[in-house]
């Protein structure tokens, strides 16, 4: 279980570009988090760890996150329900667009 844990959680070497373009907010440090690791889902503690916030900081905007469609449940087990973000959504949709574009931008050609 821990390996699989090690191989689903995205390190990063510094900040990411979409964080220094458009600020460390906790909202968007839960969103970047997800959206670097979209092909998996998380429990809100695998979140918490992995986007780097404090729990009651996580908790703070998680409602909100969660009520505007940001991210989806993609499955439960136990009383545990897991998350990954949303890709539908079209504000999503933007930031991963934008994400791209700053990567694209950042690389030598």
């Amino acid at each position: 279980m821990e390996a699989e844990q090690t191989e689903k959680k995205h390190v990063r070497s510094g900040e990411s570009l979409l964080l220094q373009a458009l600020g460390e907010t906790p909202k968007l440090r839960i969103l970047d988090f997800l959206i670097d690791n979209p092909l998996f889902d998380f429990s809100k503690k695998e979140i918490i760890e992995g986007s780097g916030v404090s729990k009651a900081t996580f908790y703070k905007y998680w409602d909100e996150i969660e009520g505007s469609g940001f991210v989806k449940e993609t499955r439960k087990y136990g009383k545990t329900i897991l998350y990954t973000i949303n890709e539908d959504n079209p504000a999503v949709q933007k930031l991963m667009e934008l994400d791209e574009a700053l990567m694209e931008q950042e690389s030598p050609d």
